[in-house]
């Protein structure tokens, strides 16, 4: 797992056989389609021809080079006297297109926002089409300048050049040109230049920060008392751990919609900001929930281009999302690149680094630059089976490096990676209860037990509500008594909803309907204000013209079902779509067939976990059953895989049993202004639609108190 598919010196490289380097590119890329090794066959023959005037220098090479943490992966990288030249190859193409141009400058200004060894150093992006016959395009560096917008950099250009474009033949032409300009250096810096670490550039701080602290995206800008109070309470866990150099981990709960989520981007966004000494604490807001992270990113992103228009400026949508990327992240690509730094193959269940793959650090030692990592939706981190499979199989495509015997959950291994460093760190991990909708997902009852058995020097700061029943099925009592090191704290628990604005008591009475406390679910609904409507209908149709009728301006509605109702389509509701489009959905207007406002697409959990509209129809399939004479719920599942196509009930196992009810936990919990219920009638023509397969669950809806429409 290495962070380039091959690299050599400029000397090694030209004699070296075509043969060989393939061999080695084709090797660590795993599986390749033929024309990915044709490609490769031209870029070997186009470089070679072009670095041989160059072969006796103190230069590198370097092929499919990943950008740290961003995912992306550059053609081929030269590294030559003080220029980092960025080349991207079109093979067989005869033109250049603006996307191909973006795409090159945009690599150029990843290295330059965010490695480390190139802040200082010329970077020229190269694109090459390898059978135009247009001359190459003037290069000159791009002036180096600041945006009107509040003091916000939007690219930091000095050394910078413009994208160069060019064919193979000129390509040796455009590097002397480049390189004659240049003054003669030290090229000791090429030698860690691969494994350099991705650390952002102050002013890329300063973008994310700037930009996050003007946003205006209603889902993350309502601010109540308890969410200052548990901002204030995290800040000072780290303010105390850093003072001491302790490593300190941190959970915050809150009750569907409370805004934990808000919490960690404050708390990400405040350590990421100079301090008066002018030092900076790096911290990152990590989510393994690839939708929120995509919908996020894009809608700070065109609030931002929206603005600077309305000053009368354009700005780059692209620009904005690469400051963005600097504090909101994907944990899987946070976990890939450590797992890059480790020695393989694993020898007796211990994790080691490899150190010829990184470069140690005075006070981080062989960890990520960040001394705080934000894990949003904590209790999703997979157990050891699940963690272990998959990295044994090389990831969910094959498009991983294959690690057999993994030790550790994942969990576990983000400690790990947080506790290589020499001096401190804080790990938040922000706990939705009852939320698991994924199988293999541990809970947060795994971070505990990882802490208490692998690093009990860690101090532990916990909510005083970790202990309640939707946290680890009520056991986390156990897994903390007679610990060591361990801190309760009110200010860590968020127990106000601010999704459902005019409901404070949803959440509280969903939990109680899902476990069938029905007296206090009652009680509960009755205390719901008429404000926040929460409505019954077994009317698909009805439902839609509820939706339209209660949004004003620009409110957002939509239609939300379980993962698994495969029985929906002949209400023409398909939840196994292909094509969904979670940033179309959540942002677009209802001028948009895929916007959630045109009610055709459906979300699912799995779309719609950490997000919300104002207004949803939860629709109820089949698959999650009320039993209203045993006070119970039945769960099945739908098998399409013989001519009978059939409903089964041999969801047995308890662990999936939670999290399909948790998956309509998440439906329920998704709705800021109300939301309306609907619960087909069936047909009884139709074996997989029977009405008795619905009207358990109507019933019990109605003994609730629901109202019908």
């Amino acid at each position: 797992m290495s962070r380039c598919y091959y690299q050599a010196s400029i000397s090694d490289f030209i004699n070296s056989t075509d043969d060989a380097i393939r061999g080695i590119l084709t090797k660590n890329a795993g599986d390749i389609i033929q024309e990915q090794n044709y490609a490769w066959d031209e870029e070997i023959r186009i470089m070679k021809h072009t670095l041989n005037d160059y072969r006796e220098e103190h230069g590198h090479i370097i092929f499919e080079y990943s950008i740290p943490r961003l995912g992306k992966r550059i053609d081929v990288v030269v590294l030559l006297r003080c220029a980092i030249f960025v080349i991207e190859f079109k093979v067989g193409k005869n033109n250049f297109t603006k996307q191909d141009q973006v795409q090159v400058m945009d690599y150029a200004l990843d290295l330059k926002y965010f490695h480390e060894e190139s802040l200082n150093l010329t970077i020229v992006p190269i694109l090459i089409a390898t059978e135009t016959d247009k001359k190459h395009s003037n290069y000159q560096p791009i002036p180096n300048c600041i945006s009107n917008d509040l003091l916000l950099y939007n690219t930091i250009t000095e050394n910078l050049y413009n994208t160069i474009t060019g064919n193979s033949e000129q390509l040796n032409e455009i590097i002397n040109r480049i390189i004659s300009n240049l003054p003669d250096c030290d090229t000791a810096w090429t030698t860690n230049w691969v494994n350099s670490r991705y650390s952002p550039t102050p002013t890329i701080i300063e973008a994310a920060s700037a930009l996050y602290h003007n946003h205006s995206v209603e889902d993350i800008t309502r601010s109540e008392s308890d969410i200052e109070e548990t901002t204030k309470s995290v800040l000072d866990i780290i303010r105390k751990t850093k003072e001491r150099r302790e490593k300190s981990i941190c959970f915050v709960t809150g009750v569907p919609g409370a805004g934990k989520t808000l919490v960690g981007l404050n708390v990400a966004i405040q350590q990421s900001e100079c301090l008066p000494s002018g030092e900076r604490n790096h911290a990152v807001y990590l989510s393994g929930n690839g939708p929120l992270v995509e919908v996020l990113t894009e809608a700070l992103a065109r609030n931002k281009v929206e603005r600077d228009k309305e000053r009368g400026y354009a700005s780059s949508k692209v620009d904005a999302k690469r400051e963005v990327s600097q504090f909101i992240q994907l944990i899987h690509r946070y976990r890939k690149n450590m797992l890059d730094k480790i020695k393989l193959p694993i020898q007796n269940g211990t994790v080691e680094i490899d150190t010829t793959k990184v470069n140690e650090h005075p006070n981080d030692g062989y960890a990520e630059v960040e001394h705080v990592a934000i894990f949003d939706e904590a209790q999703r981190c997979w157990d050891l089976k699940h963690i272990s499979n998959w990295l044994a199989k090389g990831g969910s495509r094959g498009n991983l490096k294959k690690i057999a015997n993994f030790p550790m959950s994942e969990a576990e291994f983000l400690i790990w990676s947080l506790n290589l460093r020499k001096d401190w760190a804080v790990i938040v991990c922000l706990v939705g209860g009852g939320q698991e909708i994924n199988t293999g997902e541990a809970g947060i009852g795994e971070w505990i037990r990882a802490i208490s058995e692998h690093f009990s020097e860690w101090k532990m700061y916990l909510s005083n509500h970790l202990t309640d029943k939707e946290y680890a099925e009520g056991n986390i009592s156990n897994l903390i008594s007679n610990k060591p090191n361990i801190f309760l704290q009110d200010h860590l628990h968020l127990a106000t909803s601010m999704r459902s604005i005019r409901a404070e008591n949803l959440s509280r009475f969903v939990h109680e309907l899902l476990d069938w406390n029905i007296d206090i679910a009652k009680n509960i609904y009755a205390e719901i204000p008429a404000e926040y409507p929460i409505y019954l209908t077994r009317d698909i149709r009805k439902a839609k013209d509820w939706l339209k009728s209660k949004a004003c301006g620009s409110q957002r509605y939509g239609i939300v079902a379980s993962s698994k109702a495969k029985r929906l389509k002949p209400l023409a509701l398909n939840v196994d779509n292909p094509n969904f489009n979670n940033i179309r959905w959540f942002l677009n207007d209802d001028s948009d067939v895929l916007s959630s406002n045109f009610l055709e697409d459906i979300a699912t959990e799995f779309n719609i976990q950490g997000l919300e509209l104002d207004w949803t129809c939860v629709v109820w399939d089949a698959d999650f059953r009320a039993n209203v004479k045993n006070k119970c719920w039945e769960y099945y599942t739908f098998s399409s895989r013989s001519t009978s196509c059939r409903w089964t009930n041999e969801v047995n196992d308890k662990t999936k049993q939670a999290y399909m009810k948790n998956a309509y936990r998440v439906l329920m919990t998704r709705a800021r202004m109300g939301m309306i219920i609907c619960i087909p009638e069936g047909n009884r023509e139709d074996n997989t639609r029977k009405p008795e397969f619905y009207d358990g669950t109507y019933q019990y809806f109605k003994f609730i108190g629901l109202k019908e429409i």
